[in-house]
C-alpha cells in the first residue's frame, strides 16, 4: 500500500501537446495525464479497432475539459467530475487539462506500445 505522487512516476508519452505518466499499481495503471488545449489522441489511436482505445478507464478531472469520442457521440468531462470511460473512447482536450486515471494494466500497456510504436 502506499501513495503514487505524480512527480514520482516516470513519463511514458512526452509530446508537445501531451504528457502521461504510469505507475503501475498491482493489477491496474496509474496514470496522469497533462494535455494542452487541442491535444488529440484521435491520430494516435488509428489501426486499433474502430481507431479507439479499448481498454477501460476510471478516473477524476483536475483541470480543464476533455471530449471524449465514442460510437454513440461525443461526451464531455470537465473539472471536478469523476468518470468511467468503457473500451472504445478516443480523447482530446477542449481546454488545458489534467486527469487521473485508473486502468487495468495490461490492457492499457498494450494501448501504450500501440501510441508508442515499442513492440516490445
Amino acid at each position: 500500500m502506499g501513495a503514487i505522487r505524480r512527480e514520482d512516476v516516470p513519463v511514458a508519452i512526452q509530446t508537445e501537446d501531451a504528457e502521461v505518466r504510469i505507475a503501475e499499481a498491482g493489477e491496474m495503471a496509474a496514470a496522469f495525464f497533462t494535455l494542452k488545449q487541442g491535444a488529440d489522441f484521435g491520430p494516435a489511436l488509428a489501426g486499433l479497432p474502430d481507431d479507439m482505445c479499448q481498454c477501460p478507464h476510471w478516473g477524476y478531472v483536475l483541470k480543464g475539459k476533455i471530449k471524449m469520442k465514442t460510437k454513440s457521440g461525443d461526451e464531455f468531462y470537465e473539472a471536478g467530475q469523476a468518470f468511467y470511460w468503457p473500451p472504445g473512447h478516443s480523447p482530446s482536450a477542449m481546454e488545458d487539462t489534467e486527469y487521473v486515471d485508473f486502468s487495468p494494466r495490461e490492457d492499457f500497456a498494450e494501448v501504450i506500445r500501440h501510441i508508442t510504436g515499442d513492440a516490445g
